[in-house]
């Protein structure tokens, strides 16, 4: 397997969350990590924390001009590209009664059509070296949570989005793969406007039981997982749960 210390990492949505946590992880490994994120102060912080390894970049991935810029500081950055997190993902809920065509668009843009431009801007700077591409899949296609049929819709659009990937970058040394996180507590549904910090968290909690090994997941746990993928040089293609068995459908019956 190839190691961390040296790697040029892009990772978006950065400023917080699964973003967040795999820029520290990495970063103390020795990779140069670039970051990006829309809230300046979120990302600034985040990179401040880490210190010089991490190079913040405010951009909005859904911005063509925003994604090219982005690709070039993280070369600049890291003197290459070995690997293509994409982290960055918004929420949408609502019954399908009440979704507008906009808001449909929005959320397909901002999840599933932004990770593939950007990965096509990513690809001449990671066949160099044999880099990597992960994605974000979500134990919403797993499991049937009623009025998220948005999210759940873009998120088995990245799943199937990682296999047809794998399949066309594998003659360009490029590997593809997805991971589905269990419950871990992120700001993707403060940041929607569905429920504030407290909330959030009571609500994930609330979720432990439902995983098999009985308690939510950390960022860590899912930055180790992305390190296996990054690392793993004949792993591509791979949809991999790292959701403490949540996506089993654990019944008591």
């Amino acid at each position: 397997m190839r190691d961390i210390a040296g790697m040029s990492i892009l990772i978006t949505g950065g400023g917080s969350g699964l973003g967040a946590g795999a820029a520290k992880y990495f970063a103390a490994r020795g990779a140069r990590v670039t970051i990006c994120g829309r809230r300046a102060d979120k990302i600034k912080a985040v990179a401040d924390d880490i210190g010089d390894a991490c190079h913040a970049v405010v951009a909005d991935i859904t911005i063509a001009d925003d994604r090219q810029r982005l690709v070039n500081a993280a070369v600049d950055h890291g003197d290459g590209l070995d690997a293509l997190i994409n982290n960055a993902a918004n929420m949408m809920r609502g019954p399908i009664t009440d979704l507008d065509e906009q808001g449909l668009l929005d959320i397909f843009h901002s999840n599933v059509v932004s990770g593939m431009l950007l990965t096509g801007l990513a690809t001449p700077h990671l066949e160099k070296d044999g880099g990597a591409v992960i994605f974000f899949g979500s134990v919403h296609t797993r499991r049937a949570f009623p009025s998220a049929s948005p999210y759940a819709a873009t998120k088995g659009a990245v799943e199937a989005l990682t296999k047809v990937l794998a399949a066309e970058l594998g003659s360009k040394n490029i590997r593809v793969n997805c991971i589905v996180p269990g419950a871990i507590l992120t700001e993707i549904n403060q940041r929607a406007g569905l429920f504030d910090d407290a909330a959030a968290a009571q609500r994930l909690n609330d979720m432990a039981s439902s995983h098999v090994l009985g308690r939510i997941g950390t960022e860590i746990e899912i930055a180790e997982a992305i390190d296996y993928l990054i690392r793993a040089e004949w792993t591509t293609g791979a949809v991999l749960e790292v959701d403490g068995g949540l996506g089993l459908g654990l019944t008591n019956a």
